[in-house]
């Protein structure tokens, strides 16, 4: 097959291959023959996306966010190092892990990519046993720090996301919603008389009680860029990009009914002999100028108004 016929495809892992979702590599060379063979050599065990300029690669990296990307140095128009300064400089991905593939073999032209913040430098012409190898290699090291980053963002009773990574994403957010002008939703869950509960069925019934909440708060997110988090205790936090203030009560209000079909009973409950959810949320103001402190006190004022009216209800800012 030749070079061009990869050029606009993504290599999917091979038959025998028992991880469902390959890793991505992105190879982005402005020598078709580099291209192809790189492809024909990794293809067998990884996803592979290919690249033929500086500009090309960056949208690639942008869209498809490849776990590693193999890079040359000498590329018209933009070089590597250029290419490797920009995806250093984005948030998105700053953490890419880049491998130059370079024909400058020099002690220094080696030392710049790196600090630069390249993973590895190859010089060409390469060899394929050491490409697969530091492949593999780097590839590892991603994998082993996306499980370490997500133990350190997940609650471990409830599996959701923690107070750190809500945190991280509220901030992320807010401010992408500034720029853009588009809603931005939050929406505060309490379980009614969890305390009583806990009192009556004991702490581990309310843990079981617990997860079960959080999976039903879970499910009611569509979008992968929803969040679901435990906020703290029996309190959880849903973060709703891009969407307003009517779909964002409609989320709440499902996920409210979600609980309730569940049918848990809860003989010390005020608000009914069912376990119930308060929810109260608040959508940023269509001009962006509300603080994150003040659309999280809005939406805490809300959960309040909400248990405040009877509970087992969604009050939202009007």
């Amino acid at each position: 097959m030749s070079g061009g016929a990869y050029e606009e495809s993504a290599f999917g892992d091979g038959a025998g291959r028992a991880a469902p979702e390959p890793q991505k590599v992105l190879i982005a060379d402005d020598d078709a023959i580099n291209r192809q063979v790189l492809a024909e050599l990794l293809k067998p065990e990884y996803t592979v996306l290919l690249a033929k300029n500086g500009e090309q690669a960056l949208e690639r990296v942008a869209r498809h966010m490849p776990d590693l990307v193999l890079l040359d140095v000498m590329m018209p128009d933009m070089d590597g190092y250029e290419v490797l300064r920009r995806l250093r400089g984005d948030p998105d991905t700053a953490q890419t892990a880049v491998i130059f593939i370079s024909g400058m073999d020099r002690p220094e032209d080696e030392a710049n990519g790196l600090k630069l913040g390249a993973s590895d430098y190859i010089v060409k012409p390469f060899n394929a046993t050491v490409v697969m190898a530091r492949v593999a290699l780097h590839l590892q090291l991603v994998r082993q720090r996306r499980m370490l980053e997500r133990l350190a963002n997940v609650d471990s009773l409830t599996e959701l996301a923690n107070r750190r990574r809500f945190d991280a994403l509220f901030e992320l957010e807010w401010q992408r919603a500034r720029r853009s002008g588009r809603p931005l939703s939050l929406a505060l869950l309490d379980i009614d008389c969890f305390k009583q509960y806990n009192d009556h069925y004991g702490h581990p019934a309310g843990d079981r009680v617990l997860r079960a909440v959080a999976r039903a708060a879970g499910a009611g997110l569509r979008r992968p860029a929803d969040l679901a988090a435990r906020y703290g205790g029996e309190e959880l936090a849903l973060l709703l990009p891009d969407t307003d203030a009517a779909q964002a009560y409609q989320v709440a209000e499902n996920v409210r009914a979600a609980v309730a079909a569940l049918q848990i009973a809860h003989q010390a409950s005020s608000a009914g002999p069912l376990l119930s959810v308060s929810i109260g949320g608040a959508t940023l103001d269509a001009h962006g100028a509300e603080s994150k402190a003040a659309l999280f006190e809005a939406a805490d004022a809300c959960l309040y108004r909400a248990k405040q009216t009877g509970r087992d209800r969604v009050a939202w800012r009007d």
